[in-house]
């Protein structure tokens, strides 16, 4: 009786992780990241856009085969909640002081909208390639 070789994951099926536990690191760390953000700047800036889309990427690579609703509709809550969380807080890192919540949530995700498109579109484009090596390839 001869077995076949174990062989190493590919990068397309390595995922493994449930997504509960990696949106919520996810979410911790993108909170992280602005709080950093805002100490080393007057505003919210590149430093955030670039974990953001870092860990868009890093969430769609690492959980389930079954678990890709949810990473695909994180990006825009996650984006769309830490800077309501701001225009709450501290409407002048995210727009004029003076703005209003509502005014100030639309600047702040329209100052941050070229880091969005990127993060959620190479979410769903790994998540697509993930699907269709999954179909293409059980276990």
């Amino acid at each position: 009786m001869t077995t076949a070789p174990l062989r190493t994951p590919t990068l397309w099926e390595a995922g493994t992780r449930p997504v509960g536990g990696a949106l919520r690191l996810a979410s911790a760390l993108l909170i992280t990241a602005a709080v950093l953000d805002l100490l080393l700047s007057e505003g919210l800036g590149l430093f955030y856009d670039l974990v953001f889309v870092t860990l868009c990427v890093g969430v769609a690579l690492t959980v389930r085969a079954s678990d890709f609703f949810p990473v695909g509709v994180f990006p825009p809550l996650a984006m769309f909640v830490v800077v309501l969380l701001l225009a709450i807080s501290q409407p002048e890192s995210v727009a004029d002081p003076t703005d209003g919540v509502v005014q100030a949530t639309v600047s702040g995700l329209s100052g941050h909208a070229v880091a969005l498109a990127l993060g959620y579109a190479a979410c769903l484009a790994l998540l697509v390639v993930r699907r269709q090596f999954v179909a293409r390839h059980p276990r």
